[in-house]
């Protein structure tokens, strides 16, 4: 049987209010998880389609397979860092590096 105290605890519980900077840390991080994500995994694909010395079509077989890990470790990075700032960081930066190494292998070819 639940004593006065378990209730009154129980109600604070239930009655609490998340602010409104959290939710919107959450939120940041989803969409960095989400969008920031693709984009990561998108150009893992084609940077390993452009460069690895195979055949074309098992460079992308390779290339789209690994896409899939960046994709969640992308998303295991969002919602393992401190702050969506460092989280953003952590996806925009490898995503710009990809893109980098994408366009210099289109230059050279």
């Amino acid at each position: 049987m639940d004593t006065p105290q378990v209730k009154k605890n129980t109600r604070k519980a239930k009655g609490a209010q998340v602010s409104l900077a959290y939710r919107l840390a959450v939120t940041s991080r989803t969409l960095a998880a989400l969008f920031g994500g693709y984009l990561l995994a998108a150009l893992t694909s084609v940077c390993l389609t452009q460069w690895l010395p195979m055949s074309r079509a098992d460079a992308v077989v390779t290339g789209m397979l690994l896409s899939f890990l960046a994709y969640l470790g992308a998303v295991i990075w969002c919602f393992a860092c401190r702050t969506a700032w460092r989280a953003w960081f952590g996806i925009l930066l490898p995503a710009a590096i990809l893109a980098a190494v994408f366009g210099l292998g289109r230059w050279l070819s």
